[in-house]
């Protein structure tokens, strides 16, 4: 670990059961778990009791897998960032910084919840998901928060694609694979996090800068930055209208996804024009209600 850990890093006792649970980032596991339970529903056979169907016991292991998996690899993560996590305020009260649980006990918690969560993922369901929820693992864990977000701008964009995983995990739970429709809901929200995540970055830059982590903000400022997020929000618009097109989803979600669409532009546009942060704040509080919405219209409109 670097200086700024050995500065930050105290003894810790041993964290309540609320302390570990903070570990697997629960706020972010709940939008991992929802597009889990999207790639599940809308995959052909869906769940049910006869079919091609998911049985709803089994669909309720994918994902439980699922869950674990993610929060897993939040916690893994919030041990190896726990130096950066000590300076920045939007992080200063995890538990690791606040010394409520021992590094050693957070890794190894991590670290076991992963394979249990792949294991069971293999027997319960099949290998192909397992392997999916592994990578996905892997990719957030040595790619994403060792590789990329210490070195470069690009971290979230790259970084990403650990985030877009959880329905093509959810639809290869069910059909034992992977298919243009599943890939084309990783697309969605791969491409999704940069705004989310620079909406976000633009008015923690600050918090950043003070940690030494290459946020685009950081390196490029704030108005290469605000240009980026209105580019990928136009970018994402024809994988917004996918599901449609690709027979997933019929005039429901058709309409209602053009509304939040075009609600996501305005934003952008908005966050475009400001020189302040308010637009960043509103937008990135819309990209997570965005994102539900997309997949909830998606479930209540499958074709």
């Amino acid at each position: 670990m670097t200086t700024l850990a050995a500065q930050t890093e105290t003894k810790a006792d041993t964290g309540t059961v609320s302390d570990f649970f903070e570990l697997l980032k629960p706020r972010v596991m709940t939008l991992v778990v929802f597009t889990g339970v999207a790639g599940i529903v809308l995959a052909p056979g869906g769940i049910g009791f006869t079919g091609d169907a998911l049985h709803p016991f089994l669909a309720f292991v994918a994902v439980l897998c699922i869950a674990i998996g993610a929060g897993a690899a939040g916690a893994i993560n919030m041990w190896y960032e726990r130096d950066i996590d000590a300076v920045m305020s939007r992080t200063q009260k995890r538990p690791l910084p606040q010394g409520r649980i021992d590094p050693d006990e957070a890794v190894s918690f991590g670290a076991v919840l992963t394979v249990l969560a792949v294991f069971l993922m293999g027997v319960a369901l099949n290998w192909v998901a397992a392997a999916l929820l592994a990578f996905a693992s892997f990719f957030y864990v040595f790619v994403y928060t060792v590789w990329l977000k210490r070195r470069t701008p690009q971290n979230i964009v790259i970084g990403g694609a650990a985030g877009a995983f959880p329905p093509m995990i959810g639809w290869a739970a069910v059909t034992g694979h992977v298919s243009p429709e599943s890939i084309m809901l990783f697309a969605l929200i791969f491409l999704w996090t940069p705004p989310h995540f620079w909406s976000l970055a633009l008015y923690k830059n600050a918090d950043y800068k003070k940690a030494g982590i290459p946020m685009l903000p950081v390196v490029a400022g704030a108005r290469a930055t605000r240009q980026q997020i209105l580019l990928y929000s136009i970018i994402l618009t024809p994988f917004v209208f996918a599901p449609y097109f690709m027979h997933l989803c019929g005039m429901v979600y058709l309409a209602g996804a053009g509304v939040l669409q075009a609600l996501f532009i305005f934003s952008a546009v908005r966050v475009r024009l400001d020189r302040g942060f308010k637009s960043a704040k509103v937008m990135f509080g819309y990209s997570i209600f965005y994102l539900f919405g997309l997949f909830a219209l998606m479930m209540i409109g499958k074709v």
